[in-house]
């Protein structure tokens, strides 16, 4: 995950979001990063398809890596020699890593929240369930739906959820209910299953809803600059942080 941001980070600094001076094609500088984001980021959901609750032996751990390394397949295929050879650099490095933490006797490894890939069962029966219980409407939730917002909907400028303590609050009034694991459904990509402390609603190019097994609450992010909530949520923020008022979505 750091080698994706490290990446997406660099991409970012680049003039012109790495185009052209004609505006459409890319720079042989941004060539040079954003086909190693993507190919990282296809090997991280490779990885992420792992239970990290159900792990496999160090051996097959090691060779699961290895296959994510080595066969993870991007979206976004190369375009020519050049992107060609970095795609295949980063997998080199990615395997390289690999072999020199399974060479090591005494590995200091750093603990890492949950983070796990849905399959494809377990999303489609998220989706259902939040359909009969909130009404999701493919993916989509207030404010975007055609009906008019219920008054026990709170709808907050999405800004709230970028300042650390709108998004430490949201997490706050879970973790004293109880909560342990969020599911995070994506408009697009892959869907998660993540421990609290990694659950953030918030847009990301990717329309975005999110509950736990209780479906007690939920949590919708559009791509209007909304963040939506509702049951448990809408009532805690309310009632124990009267000042979320002034993030208040006006309408349209």
């Amino acid at each position: 995950m750091r080698r994706y941001d490290e990446l997406a980070n660099v991409y970012a600094e680049l003039p012109n979001q790495g185009r052209a001076i004609d505006d459409y094609h890319y720079t042989p500088e941004a060539r040079r990063i954003f086909p190693r984001y993507n190919i990282v980021e296809a090997m991280l959901g490779q990885v992420e398809r792992l239970d990290p609750d159900r792990l496999p032996n160090f051996a097959d751990l090691s060779a699961a890596l290895l296959r994510a390394a080595n066969d993870a397949q991007s979206l976004v295929k190369p375009q020519g020699k050049a992107e060609a050879e970095v795609i295949r650099d980063e997998r080199q490095m990615f395997a390289a890593a690999i072999r020199g933490w399974t060479s090591e006797s005494d590995i200091d490894i750093e603990p890492l929240g949950y983070r796990r890939v849905l399959t494809a069962e377990e999303s489609s029966d998220w989706r259902q369930r939040l359909q009969e219980r909130w009404g999701l409407n493919v993916l989509a939730w207030h404010p975007m739906l055609a009906t008019p917002v219920p008054a026990e909907v709170l709808v907050l400028q999405e800004a709230y959820m970028w300042d650390e303590q709108g998004a430490a609050r949201v997490r706050q009034v879970l973790q004293d209910a109880g909560g342990r694991r969020v599911a995070e459904l994506r408009e697009y990509g892959a869907d998660y299953l993540v421990d609290l402390d990694l659950f953030a609603p918030r847009y990301t190019g990717a329309e975005g809803v999110w509950s736990d097994n209780s479906l007690a609450w939920i949590a919708y992010a559009s791509h209007e600059g909304t963040v939506a909530f509702g049951g448990l949520l809408a009532t805690a923020l309310t009632a124990r942080w009267p000042d979320v008022r002034r993030w208040h979505w006006s309408g349209w």
